[in-house]
Formats: C-alpha cells, sequence, structure tokens
C-alpha cells in the first residue's frame, strides 16, 4: 500500500539537502495512479526511485550536480479525484516556479504533468513542451475521461503549447490525423531515430526558446526500461535518451522537467536506478549550462 512507502530525499545518503531556499532543484514524488490502462504500479515509482539514487555516486563523470542543492519535498497527497488531486500537484508546482528553483516531478502515471501546465502558462510568456514518449497521448478522451495519462498531451495542446514529441511508435488514426493537422506540433518518431540515428534531432528554429520537458519512460526500449504499464518495443537506448537531453538542454532554457510512468516490478532494481541516474545526469547538464 502507498502509505507504506519511504520517501528518502534524492542522493541524501551521500550528501545532506540544503533549505529549499538554497536548492537549485526539487525534487516533488506524486504517486498519482488513477487511469492506468494495462500495466499497474505507478503509484509506487516516486519510493522506488528515491530509494535507488541513494546508491548514485556525486561524481557523475564531470561533475557533482548535487553541489547546487537538492531539495526532496513531501509526497504529493494523491488520493480524490483528478479534479481534486491535480490542484495540488499544480500548488506545489507555483511554489518551487516562486522561488526561481527548478521542479523534477517523479510520477505517477503521465497525468501528473497537467498539474504542471497552468503555472508554465501563467508565468513563462512563450514557452514549449518537449515530451518524450512511446505514445502521442493526444487523445481528447479515454476510458471516459479528459484526465486520462493518454490524453495528457490534448490537454497542453488545449492550453496553446507548442510540442515537439520524440520517440513515439504508437498512436491512433484520430492521433495521427491531429499530428498532421497542427502547426504547432511537431515530431521526431522512433522510426526515424532508429533509421537516421538521434543525430536527426533537430530543434525548430521557431520553436520557443523556454521549454518544460516530459520524459515518459516507456520511449525508452523495453530491454533498458520493462518496468512500465505500456512498453512498446523498438524504443530508445540509454545513449539516445541522453544524447537528446544534452542537445535540448545545450540549445533551449530548460525551467522544469517531469519523469513518468516508472511502474516498479519487485526485484528489478535496475529500471528504477535507471531513472535516478537519468535524472541525475540530466541535472549535470543543466549545471553546467549554467
Amino acid at each position: 500500500m502507498q502509505e507504506h512507502l519511504t520517501y528518502p530525499g534524492f542522493l541524501e545518503v551521500e550528501m545532506q539537502p540544503p533549505p529549499p531556499e538554497e536548492s537549485y532543484f526539487h525534487i516533488i514524488p506524486v504517486p498519482y495512479e488513477k487511469s492506468v490502462s494495462y500495466g499497474k504500479g505507478t503509484a509506487a515509482a516516486p519510493s522506488s526511485v528515491l530509494v535507488a539514487s541513494q546508491q548514485l555516486e556525486l561524481f557523475d563523470g564531470t561533475g557533482i550536480p548535487a553541489q547546487s542543492g537538492i531539495f526532496t519535498h513531501s509526497p504529493v497527497d494523491c488520493y480524490g479525484t483528478h479534479e481534486e488531486t491535480i490542484p495540488r500537484i499544480e500548488k506545489i508546482v507555483n511554489t518551487v516556479f516562486d522561488l526561481g528553483k527548478f521542479p523534477i516531478l517523479i510520477g505517477g502515471e503521465h497525468t501528473v504533468t497537467l498539474g504542471t501546465l497552468p503555472g508554465l502558462k501563467s508565468r513563462f510568456e512563450n514557452i514549449g513542451i518537449i515530451q518524450f514518449d512511446a505514445h502521442a497521448d493526444l487523445r481528447d478522451t479515454y476510458q471516459g475521461t479528459p484526465y486520462s495519462h493518454a490524453c495528457v498531451m490534448h490537454r497542453a495542446l488545449d492550453f496553446g503549447f507548442p510540442m515537439l514529441q520524440i520517440g513515439i511508435r504508437s498512436l491512433e488514426k484520430g492521433e495521427h490525423i491531429l499530428r498532421k493537422n497542427t502547426d504547432t506540433l511537431y515530431y521526431l518518431d522512433a522510426n526515424q531515430i532508429f533509421e537516421e540515428g538521434i543525430e536527426s534531432l533537430k530543434i525548430p528554429e521557431s520553436f520557443p526558446r523556454q521549454v518544460y520537458i516530459t520524459f515518459d519512460v516507456d520511449v525508452l526500449d523495453p530491454s533498458i526500461m520493462p518496468a512500465t504499464g505500456t512498453p512498446e518495443p523498438g524504443g530508445l537506448g540509454w545513449y539516445d535518451a541522453i544524447k537528446a537531453l544534452h542537445k535540448i538542454i545545450f540549445q533551449r532554457k530548460v525551467v522544469g522537467m517531469d519523469i513518468v510512468e516508472l511502474a516498479p516490478v519487485s526485484g528489478l532494481f535496475y529500471a528504477e536506478y535507471t531513472v535516478a541516474r537519468l535524472i541525475y545526469n540530466t541535472m549535470g547538464f543543466l549545471v553546467r549550462k549554467r
């Protein structure tokens, strides 16, 4: 049960976190699981990633990102309906933005991203969303709700955000048509990455200079990320994902990030450790960009 999960601070075994006002990175655990449609378990993901983070080395191969300060919040209360929970996510994200810090949300299912959209819209005049995902998530409703994980990027379009999708390899016909007919929606799908390499990733010149990254772990190939509720063959490898994140961070100003859809499998420790490592490597890129 969720109430028995533990939430240690990210990498706290190696470095005690400074107070929130002095920490650049703010980890927000969001054990949100309400609309999963295949494999279950995303509510346990934030805890498992935080536990796995204790095994990371402080040195990431170039520097020590943790020296910029990593503060881990208490988990967001995800009991109740979508309409009750999403505003709670929004509130804590806005608190982090008010401090001028960098929020990193650890989900939970992809609906977690909905809690970031109002704050992004109100605080940043021109901002785009870059989505790493196996699925387009562009359905208007799914299984009777517009708050499904399968609808989250349609809600982002409703807010008017330009979007760049990376790694998509599963979508239904209506989503395909929507992508073709939306001028502000760009994409580099998995088959093109396979054929041309991750070097084919080019952020359109017209795309906003400020971006928010939402990273669904099922964008990774199941051979390295089997612990997700909706796996799809043919995904990105580790170095493809790292190269893409590096390129985005050094070509744009990234203001926040979420990483979602991990569904931990008992005894399969490498999946949550992979997510923890991905987060810490991203922190390293962000620190060096600053």
